[in-house]
């Protein structure tokens, strides 16, 4: 290895999973930073850390890596991974950019060139046309894409031919404002497809093997959330035909480095076709390392180093089965809308051989599962708006995908991030649904199963209780007339405690002292015996034990103020004390809205179109607010007045804030 030093140009968990290998191979790191993430983990695992305006800022980016004094520049996935003229000017720069040519990366970066190449090579691809003809289409259903595009972004089904004019002037609109590039190209829809895709490497020499492929066909919104290797579908035959097209695809290209060939496959007849490929490593790399027992950023750094790949295409192994889940800071609830807010309790699994954590649980793992948590989350640490939702990455191992996905659903139910909203329920929903457990996928399935694994059922009542007895055990002041146990001449009395939610306001009534002996009523009014207790005392704030009516269950806990965390097999709830005269108490209130306009995503607002004392009805759009390029309108709950209005132009806003108040005119 000839590198000492390398700048890692990337954030989040993928810069703390480059940096981690980096570690073991005695290399220095180096990471950059916004203002914004001086704070972020990967800035806190990296050996040196430099300050650039934006992790899109080429120059800023290679001046950094000479102000280090790095070799080489390791660009992770996103920013500017697949940026052909970043990767000319590190080599300019006299830096290795590790990853593939410029050449490689514009030849597969344009969709419609990568098509042409690879079918060229002998490599099949979905029946398609580009621009100019797009509008003479005539086989549907049909998929219109972005040629410069990836991640799904600006992709539009299209089932009949009246539909087709407008569906091109969409993803045109999309394909500008996301890439800056409005070409177009169409092809065929397969009906029911899996999304199903292959590992290359590829050295300096001529040395091109493929790793076996990955299932990514659990999507929603061409967005991928569970992956796995090896597929449940693909057979060694089908394999071996894969892989050996998707090593063309790369030799057509002279490509150097990781890489990923994307293959969509019929689902009934198994044929495969060529969609695009990935230059760089993709965030679902883990489930290949764990079924080969390889560290692929080792591999890419030796490649760029200069060295052959230390194996042939029959060295390749592919041992048990490897799933990975995504976790997102966005709320199923709400339509999968972004979420953000600061890390108040973090909890994540660890590796259950006992071993270290790092990058990779390599080798046979003596046929134990193996956990392994790809993330750039640290307590204390701001969710916002600017950068993608997805904060970390929970990955196990077992020697079947039985035990596989078993495995998965615990490490899920062990991860809780307090003060954040996840997509992790929805996971684990995802994880157990029949057609997931039999193997049986496609691309669409998460979304015709949505209303299955969307389930909003409120707080339970146990949760509940729990917070109302943390509330409860606080201390009230010295004074001993103040001591919440409910003493009285005669029998105790009950405390009431009125604990907020997003779903309303919920009432818990509690007597005696929780971490002694107390009691809770019941749904049905019954007395049930309760107790609390943490590991260091009743306000430790982390690990919580709530016994009620001899059943014992375990919260991660944290408390600001009024506002109690509680975080459970996955899920977490956010409670706080409702006093009353708080909005929903005034007179008028109305049960499916207060009158209060909060935002539902933590952004930036773009517009507002009200004005303090105008009149608006229910319904009626109000403010525009925008996260992750997404616009939401937020609208009036109910018909009446602006007698608030807070949200501004320009300004960014935290999930929940109140942008407005309307009241009832007969109220104003």
């Amino acid at each position: 290895m000839v590198f000492d030093r390398v700048l890692i140009a990337n954030r989040g968990e993928i810069a703390v999973r480059i940096a981690r290998t980096l570690r073991a191979l005695g290399i220095t790191s180096v990471a950059v930073h916004t203002p914004s993430d001086a704070e972020a983990r990967h800035v806190r695992e990296a050996d040196i850390a430099l300050q650039v305006p934006k992790y899109l800022d080429i120059e800023a980016i290679i001046g950094a890596a000479r102000e280090a004094g790095a070799q080489a520049v390791h660009p992770g996935y996103g920013f500017l991974a697949e940026n052909p003229e970043f990767a000319r000017r590190c080599v300019a720069a006299g830096l290795v950019f590790v990853g593939p040519p410029a050449a490689a990366i514009e030849a597969m970066g344009d969709k419609i060139r990568a098509k042409a190449t690879v079918s060229a090579a002998g490599v099949s691809v979905v029946p398609g046309a580009s621009e100019p003809g797009l509008e003479a289409w005539t086989d549907f259903p049909a998929l219109i894409k972005p040629s410069a595009g990836g991640g799904g972004k600006g992709m539009v089904l299209v089932r009949s031919a009246a539909e087709l004019p407008g569906a091109i002037e969409s993803a045109r609109r999309t394909a500008l404002a996301a890439f800056g590039d409005g070409t177009l190209l169409i092809e065929r829809y397969v009906e029911r497809p899996r999304h199903i895709e292959i590992q290359v490497m590829a050295d300096a020499h001529g040395g091109v093997v493929h790793l076996g492929e990955r299932e990514c066909s659990l999507q929603r919104r061409h967005q991928k959330i569970i992956e796995e290797a090896p597929s449940p579908f693909v057979t060694p035959e089908t394999r071996a035909g894969m892989g050996a097209a998707a090593v063309e695809a790369a030799r057509a290209v002279g490509y150097v480095g990781a890489g990923t060939v994307e293959f969509i496959v019929d689902g009934t007849t198994g044929a495969y076709h060529f969609m695009e490929m990935n230059t760089r490593l993709q965030v679902e790399h883990p489930v290949t390392e764990l079924v080969t027992g390889l560290d692929l950023v080792e591999l890419q750094l030796r490649v760029a180093a200069g060295e052959r790949l230390p194996f042939g295409q029959d060295d390749v192994r592919l041992g048990g089965h490897a799933v990975e889940a995504r976790v997102y800071a966005e709320d199923p609830a709400r339509g999968f809308l972004p979420t953000g807010g600061r890390v108040l309790a973090l909890r994540e699994p660890g590796d259950d051989t006992g071993a270290p954590p790092g990058p990779l649980a390599a080798g046979p793992h003596g046929g134990r599962a193996v956990v392994r948590v790809d993330s750039g989350l640290v307590e204390g640490g701001t969710v916002g708006s600017a950068y993608d939702p997805m904060l970390s990455k929970v990955i196990a191992w077992a020697p079947d995908r039985d035990a596989a996905l078993r495995a998965l659903d615990r490490a899920l139910a062990d991860t809780a991030v307090l003060g954040v909203v996840t997509n992790l329920p929805f996971l684990r929903a995802l994880a157990a649904h029949p057609a997931v457990r039999a193997g049986e996928l496609d691309t669409g399935l998460v979304e015709r199963v949505l209303p299955e694994l969307v389930r909003d059922d409120g707080v339970p009542w146990d949760v509940l209780a729990a917070a109302a007895l943390v509330f409860h055990a606080l201390p009230q002041g010295d004074d001993p007339w103040e001591v919440t146990d409910g003493w009285r001449v005669g029998e105790p009395a009950w405390t009431t405690w009125r604990l907020e939610s997003r779903d309303g306001v919920h009432e818990v009534r509690v007597r005696g002292l929780p971490e002694e002996a107390a009691e809770v009523l019941d749904d049905d009014g019954r007395p049930r015996p309760a107790r609390i207790r943490t590991r260091r005392g009743v306000h430790d704030e982390r690990s919580l034990s709530v016994t009620i009516g001899g059943r014992t269950e375990s919260y991660l806990c944290v408390r600001r103020a009024d506002t109690l965390w509680l975080g459970r097999d996955g899920a977490s709830w956010q409670l706080t004390r409702h006093l009353i005269g708080d909005p929903g108490d005034r007179p008028g209130a109305a049960a499916a809205g207060d009158g209060v306009v909060r935002s539902p995503m933590p952004g930036t607002v773009l517009l507002v179109k009200a004005e303090p004392g105008d009149r608006v009805s229910e319904g009626q759009p109000l403010i525009v607010v925008e996260a992750m390029k997404m616009e939401h309108t937020v609208t009036a709950p109910c018909d009446g007045i602006v007698s608030e209005l807070t949200a501004q132009a320009g300004r960014p806003v935290d999930m929940d804030a109140v942008l407005a108040v309307i009241t009832a005119e007969e109220a104003s």
